[in-house]
């Protein structure tokens, strides 16, 4: 089982923004969920690549994860190992004797109580570290520049190796392969140190103690606070932004969108992500207190939902129609396999040579976004709609 620090580097933009949220998540059970164990299967996938390049032991995949492989985690985590590697022959290209460490621990604590975390991927070369970080979600863009997390890993690369090698420069790098990601943010040792000692040290000794101020806001979601259902400084967040905007929320009447003036519209967009989420998570944990725990909110009741009929047992249902005289075109439908599945099925290179200059990439829909987000925008709205009419 993987050990999970209080004050994590995953965790690192919640608890320095927020820094009594770490208290206040240890009364929450762990959170899981697929995305989390598929990312872990393709973390053991990279781990066993780059042992294997490496020419060391290869401990087997987790068989309990086994259902995730696939072609398309394959080909992912394989660009991301093939930028390693890259990496790893730049060091040995300007160095006689780079030290490379697989899933290394790196222990910060110096400068956050009990704080460690893992390097997917150390590189150490004369006078320098590189720490990189798999990423396999695709839902949030990691940024790796100012990103708390990678920094604290560069701080516990430098933390477990200056001992042993000098160390003036710590590169930082992200490998987010589904979003083609690979920034680095490198930085002088004075400065990663300097904001550890005066950035990082006060916030997680307060965030240790669990004092300071609950605060609201992206990292709430980002970082998947656990305490994000019930914490009153979310509540009260997306509460006084609806009363603030539409008035009473009991009586609110929100003014239809075509009445509203683009200005106005660009103030409130910015605040309808947060205030949406906020009464999604609150959905969602109610109806969690209700199936899970008999809690039923005052005012509720749980009821059956609509589904669809289905067969029982598709090899009876076949066999008896077939008795019945009924054709068997009648019966089955025959369809050319996925993308996805084709591929996996006869193999990346064969789909690859046969079916290259038949696979077409359609652009995706317009979709409106914050001008911080990294994808180009598109060339203007009159382009956009005669491209996706």
């Amino acid at each position: 089982m993987t050990a999970h620090a209080k004050l994590s580097a995953s965790g690192s933009e919640k608890w320095m923004t927020c820094t009594p949220s770490a208290n206040l998540e240890s009364q929450y059970p762990d959170e899981g969920s697929e995305f989390a164990r598929e990312g872990t299967f393709a973390h053991a996938v990279f781990e066993q690549e780059m042992l294997s390049y490496l020419g060391r032991p290869v401990d087997p995949l987790p068989a309990d994860l086994m259902h995730f492989d696939s072609q398309e985690l394959r080909d992912h985590v394989a660009t991301s190992v093939a930028y390693a590697i890259e990496r790893i022959e730049d060091a040995r290209a300007h160095c006689k004797d780079p030290v490379i460490m697989v899933e290394r621990r790196l222990d910060f604590s110096l400068w956050v109580p009990e704080g460690f975390g893992t390097g997917d991927l150390v590189i150490v070369t004369d006078g320098s570290v590189e720490v990189m970080d798999l990423k396999y979600g695709k839902g949030i863009y990691v940024d790796p520049i100012k990103n708390s997390q990678l920094r604290l890993y560069g701080l516990g690369a430098f933390n477990e190796l200056c001992h042993l090698y000098d160390i003036f420069r710590v590169r930082m790098t992200v490998l987010q392969p589904r979003l083609n990601n690979f920034g680095t943010e490198e930085l002088p040792i004075e400065e990663l140190l300097d904001w550890a000692t005066y950035e990082v040290k006060p916030l997680a000794e307060m965030a240790w103690e669990g004092k300071g101020e609950f605060v609201a806001g992206d990292h709430c979601t980002s970082c998947f606070c656990k305490a994000r259902y019930t914490c009153p400084a979310r509540a009260d967040q997306a509460i006084a932004v609806a009363q603030a905007e539409f008035g009473p929320i009991e009586d609110a009447k929100p003014p239809l969108p075509q009445s509203l003036s683009v200005e106005r519209i660009a103030q409130l967009l910015p605040k309808a992500d947060m205030v949406i989420d906020w009464f999604n998570d609150l959905k969602a944990y109610a109806l969690e207190q209700a199936t899970k725990h008999n809690n039923v909110v005052p005012g509720f009741k749980l009821v059956e939902g609509r589904s669809n009929r289905k067969y029982s047992d598709q090899d009876a249902v076949a066999a008896k129609l077939k008795a019945a005289g009924i054709p068997e075109e009648i019966m089955f439908e025959r369809s050319l396999l996925g993308i996805t599945a084709m591929e996996k099925a006869v193999g990346k290179k064969v789909f690859t040579e046969v079916l290259g200059e038949l696979i077409v990439k359609p652009e995706g829909k317009p979709t409106l976004v914050p001008e911080s987000d990294k994808r180009p925008a598109l060339a203007s709205a009159a382009s956009a709609a005669e491209d996706f009419s």
